[in-house]
């Protein structure tokens, strides 16, 4: 019960900072940029072009956080959360030069990253969707769960690298 109760507390406190992130984003909510100032810091990240990349990293985070706080698909929402959190954090930390938040690193945003990789394999507990509707990967035995869960996180970084790569190209262009 107390796992249930952890999982839970975690799911929650993932998918609300995600909904912020993504909300700031997107809209300007909970103080944050809007759309087109979102694109503009995207674009300093080497994230270009950072309109659409700005949609894309806040639809993925607001699915992300929809997921996580139900409980519902949730190998699928850790990959979106944590394929979207590791892109801003290697985005951060290149820019930063460092990965410490204080010298403008990626940190936070690592840990969030490490944080949904770690419930595509604990699961989201007994108090989610995927358990009331008895979806095939609760209750998974061991080996099982492992093997899904880093099919999840492999998801993850399969998806954070083009546009990780893409920064690297962006930023050696504009440095010529």
């Amino acid at each position: 019960m107390s796992i249930d109760i952890g999982l839970l507390v975690l799911r929650v406190l993932i998918g609300f900072v995600l909904f912020v992130h993504g909300t700031q984003k997107l809209a300007g909510w909970f103080g944050g940029p809007g759309l087109d100032k979102a694109a503009e810091g995207l674009e300093a990240l080497g994230q270009i072009p950072g309109k659409p990349m700005a949609v894309l990293a806040s639809l993925c985070e607001l699915s992300a956080a929809a997921l996580l706080v139900l409980g519902l698909a949730t190998p699928l929402g850790a990959a979106a959360g944590m394929g979207t959190m590791l892109v801003a954090g290697v985005s951060l930390t290149a820019k930063g030069g460092s990965v410490w938040i204080i010298s403008g690193g990626g940190e936070y945003p690592l840990v969030l990253a490490a944080l949904a990789g770690g419930l595509a394999f604990t699961g989201a507990g007994s108090w989610s969707a995927d358990e009331l509707l008895e979806l095939p990967w609760v209750g998974m035995a061991e080996a099982k769960a492992a093997v899904l869960g880093c099919a999840a996180v492999g998801v993850a970084v399969l998806t954070a690298v083009p546009p990780i790569a893409r920064m690297r190209t962006t930023t050696a262009q504009s440095h010529r």
